[in-house]
């Protein structure tokens, strides 16, 4: 039988997810979707995290020296510039 929690009405099947950050209701028929797209993202965030770990830049991992010199903006590395005060 169906239940509303919160206005959130939950029927059975459906799958209840909850962290720190909050709570969210998956519909029966799309859980294998969004376990999908959890797992796909986890392993994104794995990835991500051992290319900075490796020192890969969040500049170049992202994308973002092309955007920043598409826009006239260049970027300087801090050890580029020598000591700035001396």
């Amino acid at each position: 039988m169906p239940l509303c929690v919160g206005g959130q009405i939950i029927r059975p099947g459906d799958a209840i997810i909850a962290d720190d950050d909050g709570v969210v209701c998956v519909p029966r028929g799309e859980v294998s979707q969004a376990l999908a797209a959890a797992r796909a993202r986890v392993t994104k965030e794995e990835q991500t995290r051992k290319a900075l770990a490796d020192g890969q830049l969040g500049l170049d991992l992202y994308g973002l020296r092309a955007k920043l010199a598409a826009l006239g903006v260049e970027w300087v590395a801090a050890a580029d510039e020598g000591d700035p005060h001396g």
